[in-house]
């Protein structure tokens, strides 16, 4: 909600590796910041409805900024654009509390995945596991060391902790995710964050050396959209409003339409930010958002981008 929403200033910016943007974010009237643990994001408003999540980089026991780390992507929507183009130091800008949908959990080692901008939230892991004496290791992946961030800061802060990865390098040095795998101790979780193919990959290699679910944690930044498939109904129920939503339209855009209110952010199925409960109907999921298991109890939906098995659905929104 908007009295919900901080007042930030941009205090400082430096681009990195040429195409990286790291802001740091402070109040305006220079108190302290909501705190935050590893793996928390912030949405940033940026004006006319556009708003994206951007995960924190910081140390998480710092209350007087937040760090972003913003790729200017060559496909971007709007966001990361917006960002390069108008976020410079002294611009105020409306800023969520941090929430966490990507938190550390207590394990004996922990095994870090980031892969190109992926790696902002790392950081911050890093930072937390380090000060609490757990054991980890990042592996960080990028195209060139020339188009990486934030290296000096992971080698001094962290030391024979980090390993690079960069594509153009030696064949030697590239990531090999099944020995990494096949070298942790048990009880070792996982927490990968980066380009979805990348991020899949990792994934699917943990999952065929049978790691457990429960053990593998991921972030993703982006999803393709796949708004295929019959038309059916969806009845908002708490807005007593039903709505025909036609292939090639997603749920919020047909609410949207006949005036309901719904939240959205990421319109890609990566943030949660549209999830409603699901009261009748069985939905057909699209979404990055919830487990495989929520999915299976049919009892929530992404309606920015999931559709529906059933001819109706009954939403409580």
């Amino acid at each position: 909600m908007q009295n919900d929403l901080l007042t930030l200033r941009i205090d400082r910016r430096e681009i990195q590796s040429s195409d990286i943007a790291v802001i740091d974010l402070v109040a305006v009237d220079g108190s302290e910041l909501p705190p935050f643990e590893a793996g928390a994001h912030v949405d940033i408003h940026l004006g006319e409805g556009l708003i994206r999540q951007y995960s924190l980089s910081n140390h998480p026991s710092e209350r007087h900024r937040y760090r972003l780390g913003v790729l200017l992507d060559p496909d971007s929507r709007g966001g990361s654009q917006a960002v390069h183009e108008t976020l410079h130091e002294g611009v105020e800008l409306k800023v969520s509390a941090p929430r966490n949908l990507f938190p550390l959990a207590a394990s004996a080692h922990t095994l870090l995945a980031g892969g190109g901008i992926g790696v902002t939230p790392m950081i911050a892991m890093a930072y937390e596991l380090q000060a609490t004496g757990r054991s980890f290791e990042l592996h960080y992946c990028a195209r060139s060391r020339e188009r990486a961030a934030f290296i000096d800061e992971l080698q001094s802060a962290f030391g024979d902790a980090v390993v690079l990865h960069f594509d153009d390098g030696d064949a030697r040095q590239r990531l090999n995710i099944d020995e990494v795998l096949a070298a942790q101790p048990s009880d070792t979780h996982l927490y990968v964050c980066g380009p979805t193919g990348f991020m899949n990959w990792v994934i699917e290699a943990a999952k065929q050396a049978d790691w457990p679910n429960a053990c593998v944690h991921s972030e993703f930044f982006t999803a393709e959209v796949d708004t295929t498939g019959g038309a059916f109904e969806v009845e908002a129920a708490a807005s007593g409003v039903t709505v025909q939503v036609e292939e090639g339209m997603s749920i919020a855009n047909a609410l949207k339409a006949a005036g309901v209110k719904v939240n959205v952010s990421c319109e890609e199925g990566v943030c949660g930010t549209c999830i409603c409960d699901v009261i009748e109907g069985t939905p057909d999921h699209r979404d990055q958002f919830l487990s495989d298991e929520e999915k299976e109890d049919n009892d929530q939906i992404a309606v920015c981008c999931s559709r529906a098995k059933s001819p109706r659905l009954v939403i409580d929104i």
